[in-house]
């Protein structure tokens, strides 16, 4: 990370601050002295201070913070652009758009704005238009990317500003206060100090100065967002690793469930049709099969059934039938026989 000494603070000028009548007297700690009617700024304490700031904003950037840098006027346009752009952080070079952080939400609306138009534009939507609404979408593209183009990749608030004049910047630098964003700040002898987090003394009229003061706070800011772009690159692989991983685990523990279940299926269904063909077979058998027994004997030539004899005994042989009397078929004229004491009764008479 290179490092702003004290050799090149004092080539590029930063030490010569305003005029003694143009003074502000809270910056009478940083002036070391006065020569031709000019403020000297005591360079030992930049260097100092301005290593502090590049340390904090190094560290800010490799936590994923975002610094906005903010230099409207013509000897800080051109390097804040450039090194904003290397560091992919949001700047504002052209105008500050009053409440564009303590209104955040109507200037996020005018950002998606921007992006819609930029994408009609890019895609030939506007080409399709008739002439007189084409072109007020022309120019109300035009006003928004003026005002609005350095900030239209900024999602939310930054984590902090970094203020190149304040006396040019008064409102961002109210606007940061009032949300307690810290602020780091390049202050001429004739600015207010109190209310810069992060102050660094030195020449903001100066090309050179401003161009060395911002190359050293966007180096410090380059290096902790490439180191942390890196970091994250890595976590969302790791991330999108484990999520496959987890995935393909899910998938498997499926795969098995899903076997574990046919496979039950499978044998539930066998048993049911073993048991079936079981159970058709004893029936197919049963008639096939002779007496059993204590179930009877097979009935008699006659057609007539046997009977079943009486559980816990053996069987009983049937007993004889009685003849049936025959009726006595007498002659009417033929005398009845008689016994012989019959007759010997009657021969006695």
């Amino acid at each position: 990370m290179p490092e702003a000494g004290l050799k090149e603070l004092l080539e590029a000028g930063v030490h010569f601050g305003h005029q003694t009548r143009r003074w502000n007297p809270n910056m009478r700690r940083y002036i070391f002295g006065e020569l031709d009617g000019i403020h000297i700024i005591d360079l030992v304490q930049t260097e100092a201070l301005l290593e502090n700031a590049r340390r904090f904003a190094g560290e800010l950037a490799s936590g994923g913070g975002t610094v906005l840098f903010v230099g409207t006027k013509k000897q800080a346009g051109a390097p804040v652009q450039e090194w904003a752009e290397r560091c992919k952080m949001p700047y504002v070079n052209q105008r500050w758009l009053g409440g564009l952080l303590t209104n955040y939400n109507t200037i996020s609306a005018r950002i998606s704005r921007l992006h819609e138009l930029t994408s009609w534009q890019e895609e030939g939507k506007l080409e399709l238009l008739p002439t007189k609404e084409r072109m007020g979408m022309q120019a109300e593209l035009a006003k928004l990317e003026y005002n609005l183009g350095g900030v239209r990749d900024m999602d939310r608030l930054p984590d902090a500003v970094f203020v190149t004049d304040l006396k040019t910047e008064e409102i961002a630098v109210r606007e940061a206060v009032r949300l307690r964003i810290p602020i780091i700040g390049l202050v001429d002898t004739n600015c207010d100090p109190t209310q810069i987090d992060y102050v660094i003394p030195g020449n903001d009229d100066a090309i050179r100065s401003c161009q060395l003061v911002i190359g050293t706070i966007g180096s410090a800011i380059e290096e902790g967002a490439g180191a942390w772009r890196v970091q994250e690159e890595r976590r969302l692989a790791e991330e999108m690793e484990r999520r496959k991983k987890e995935e393909e685990e899910r998938k498997k523990r499926e795969e098995e469930e899903k076997a574990r279940l046919e496979k039950e299926e499978a044998e539930k269904k066998a048993a049911e049709e073993q048991q079936a063909a079981a159970q058709k077979a004893q029936a197919q058998a049963a008639p096939a099969a002779g007496p059993v027994a204590g179930q009877g004997t097979p009935p008699s030539p006659g057609g007539e059934p046997s009977p079943t004899p009486p559980a816990g005994g053996a069987p009983k042989a049937p007993a004889p039938k009685a003849p049936a009397e025959a009726p006595a078929a007498t002659a009417p004229d033929a005398p009845s026989p008689q016994s012989p004491a019959a007759a010997e009764d009657g021969g006695s008479k």
